[in-house]
């Protein structure tokens, strides 16, 4: 029986533009340019202008573009750049139905090395629905999920990223084999990068495990081989990770055929993905009661137990970086209360240390729920309970958070997060611009032009 990589790579090389659905060509454009947004918010962020003065001294043949500063470098560094832009507000796509995921993180593993080789928007666009296709799918196979036993999603990304390089390389069917085995043998994350006191490695290394793909494929272009059963060999995946089981059919089940795109996430905040129901049902809470932050004497959120305990340790009740403030729930849920809601502005060094959302930490109180965990990864529900000073309690029960399948955002909810990401980075008409060659990506036949539209 061929080797599972080898099963994958006959999907990618056997994927026809013309044989994806157009509801899923749509939700790949509606993920770019929300993730574009994204990035152009993030320009000018402290981690990124880090990373930046890091790439332009590594320098590079000057064949792909970085958003935001035009900088031009190789695809493997502009990949990771642009995946950094995405990543960095927390504010991008997320999957979670059992391993939690951010697909969009490799979207830059297509365009950047597409801009490179010259492809134009059809083959772009395939390649971005192959790491959805694929991703999803390994989110999908383990049980439980790779983030349970503390590695990082990025040790998922690693298996897929090469693929979607791969295939904008025009790589054969050996090649993308060797370039999953040398990706798929060399990119384990630890789960430490999301846990605790975090640093700027939380928003880099699925973008690095995007990168690796890149790296990856131009390596076994070049004839350099990499393990072929890197998932199922020995000492590979299915052996290393022994307390992980991987199922190969939910892994290839329906590839080409059964299109799973339509099943990701829209994020409503900039923030880690189990915020979103309780903030939204805080959100309901003070709006529907006509609430500020100072009639309240308590707010009581009951969620799962990854929430109360990762979320909402006891640094997460004094956060002091962006990285530590966007993953505390304590701290979000004050600024849903203080400000009506989260926003990319709302982890700016001054406003970490705002007087009103402070005083509102120690008010705060979050618990795990066993019923809310039974429900979990497939419900992920939340309960918050505000308390005023004056002694009535008013309760919010919220399942799904906008921008889920269930919930949906329209369109014009999508265009208009793209417009308060693009706010202050480019005018109206750029913004026009973009919108307009999103939707028409198809028919993009320069991605350096394209790309151009995104330089500040």
């Amino acid at each position: 029986m061929p080797s599972l990589t080898r099963q994958m790579a006959d999907f990618v090389l056997n994927l026809r533009y013309e044989d994806i659905p157009a509801l899923s060509v749509k939700e790949a454009k509606r993920f770019l340019l929300d993730s574009l947004g994204c990035a152009l918010a993030a320009v000018g962020n402290d981690d990124v202008k880090a990373m930046e003065r890091f790439t332009a001294k590594l320098g590079g043949t000057p064949e792909a573009t970085v958003i935001g500063s035009g900088l031009r470098t190789n695809a493997p560094n502009a990949a990771l750049m642009n995946s950094l832009l995405v990543r960095a507000l927390d504010y991008n796509d997320i999957f979670w139905e059992q391993d939690p995921s951010h697909p969009s993180d490799i979207i830059f593993g297509a365009l950047s090395p597409a801009e490179a080789e010259g492809r134009d928007g059809r083959e772009a666009l395939a390649a971005i629905i192959i790491a959805y296709e694929l991703e999803l799918r390994w989110c999908l196979a383990c049980f439980p999920g790779v983030r349970e036993v503390g590695w990082h999603h990025a040790t998922l990304t690693q298996l897929v990223s090469p693929f979607v390089a791969g295939r904008i390389y025009g790589l054969d069917a050996d090649q993308l084999v060797a370039a999953a085995g040398i990706s798929g043998s060399s990119h384990y994350t630890l789960g430490g990068v999301v846990a605790g006191h975090l640093t700027n490695m939380k928003n880099t290394a699925d973008p690095l495990a995007t990168q690796a793909g890149v790296l990856a494929a131009l390596m076994a272009r070049e004839g350099y081989e990499g393990p072929v059963e890197v998932i199922e060999g020995k000492e590979g995946f299915r052996h290393v990770l022994h307390n992980v089981e991987l199922k190969p059919e939910i892994l290839l089940q329906g590839l080409g055929e059964d299109f799973l795109i339509t099943r990701c996430a829209y994020k409503p905040f900039p923030t880690e993905a189990l915020t979103h129901q309780p903030l939204s049902a805080v959100q309901m809470a003070m709006q529907q009661n006509g609430l500020v932050a100072e009639d309240l004497a308590g707010i009581h959120v009951q969620t799962t137990t990854r929430g109360a305990d990762i979320l909402s340790d006891p640094s997460k009740y004094d956060p002091q970086t962006k990285e530590t403030a966007d993953h505390s729930l304590p701290y979000c849920v004050a600024a849903v209360a203080a400000d009506g809601g989260v926003y990319p502005h709302s982890f700016d060094q001054e406003k970490l240390f705002n007087p009103r959302i402070r005083a509102l930490l120690p008010k705060i109180k979050v618990v795990a729920n066993a019923e809310i965990d039974a429900l979990f990864p497939g419900t992920k529900r939340a309960i918050a309970t505000l308390t005023t000073t004056d002694g009535r309690t008013f309760t919010e029960t919220v399942d799904h958070a906008k921008g889920s399948p269930a919930n949906p955002m329209s369109d014009d909810e999508l265009v208009a997060k793209f417009r308060a990401n693009a706010h202050g980075k480019v005018d109206g008409a750029r913004q026009d611009a973009i919108i307009e060659a999103v939707w028409g990506f198809d028919r993009c036949g320069d991605l350096r032009e394209f790309m151009q539209l995104l330089v500040v």
